[in-house]
């Protein structure tokens, strides 16, 4: 196959249940790097939640984040292409949400935004440990969240959301599904995610693609949730991990084993690099 851009989806995909990158997973993607293949990172987290044992892979160079709402060239730290809610547009979305018992925080020049009520307690929000490692290392903390969107006068790369109430969560995605303005996915299945229009992961990849001068045919993607649908439909080949929802691997034009059995590898050897079983 002449694939040219390879782009994984992290959690769920390419780490494992622990959030790790096993050395499997590891000796593919840089055997794609060393064939010349882009091998990008394609996730909801920001750039600073991409493990370094990713990003330190030599040749990984691009990374799609939020959901698609940034696409960024890490080498030279440039933003290369945004899709992102505007600070009003943002401001009005997390007043909506705050009226609900769920823990969100804004994503804003590549870190996770969060306040006491919610940082000082991760585990009522039902995050696991792994999960809360992540939260830890990758948000901001200021005493009010929406003060701090007022006053910075920066869009908004996603609004995350958490929480610990399924039937709070679906009379929310009830309402935000009435507007026609965001876009809704999800990672986790106690959580949600609110995008501006054009941030998704499919879109990213043909933009990058475009960006590169390799057409969507040569593009390759990997992923398990909910957001990566659009990047499993859009892509020139579409990947899904055994442990994906049955919607994205009835979608998938390859399923791959799970992300505990080192199912990137497997894609990878058998479809780019023609192993056997």
């Amino acid at each position: 196959m002449d694939i040219k851009l390879i782009a994984i989806d992290l959690d769920g995909t390419l780490l494992d249940s622990k959030k790790h990158l096993s050395n499997a997973n590891r000796q593919a993607l840089i055997q794609c790097v060393q064939k010349g293949i882009w091998v990008v990172p394609c996730t909801g987290r920001t750039v600073h939640g991409i493990p370094a044992e990713v990003k330190d892979i030599s040749g990984i160079r691009y990374a799609i984040t939020t959901n698609g709402a940034v696409i960024e060239d890490m080498e030279e730290n440039a933003v290369i292409d945004t899709r992102m809610l505007s600070r009003e547009h943002a401001l009005e979305l997390l007043r909506m949400v705050d009226s609900y018992h769920v823990m969100y925080d804004p994503y804003i020049d590549r870190r996770g935004i969060t306040e006491p009520r919610f940082y000082e307690h991760l585990s009522e929000y039902c995050l696991s440990p792994e999960l809360q490692e992540l939260v830890q290392r990758t948000r901001d903390v200021y005493p009010n969240i929406i003060e701090f969107v007022e006053k910075s006068n920066k869009s908004v790369e996603k609004i995350n959301l958490f929480f610990p109430d399924m039937e709070e969560r679906a009379r929310l995605r009830a309402e935000l599904e009435k507007r026609d303005d965001v876009l809704i996915t999800s990672s986790l299945i106690n959580n949600l995610e609110i995008n501006a229009f054009g941030a998704t992961k499919g879109e990213a990849i043909l933009r990058l693609a475009s960006h590169l001068g390799i057409s969507e045919k040569q593009t390759m993607a990997i992923g398990d949730g909910e957001n990566d649908f659009s990047m499993i439909q859009k892509a020139g080949i579409g990947v899904a991990m055994k442990n994906g929802s049955k919607e994205l691997l009835a979608a998938a034009d390859y399923i791959t084993d799970t992300n505990d059995e080192n199912g990137v590898a497997s894609a990878i050897n058998r479809l780019i690099f023609g192993a056997e079983g």
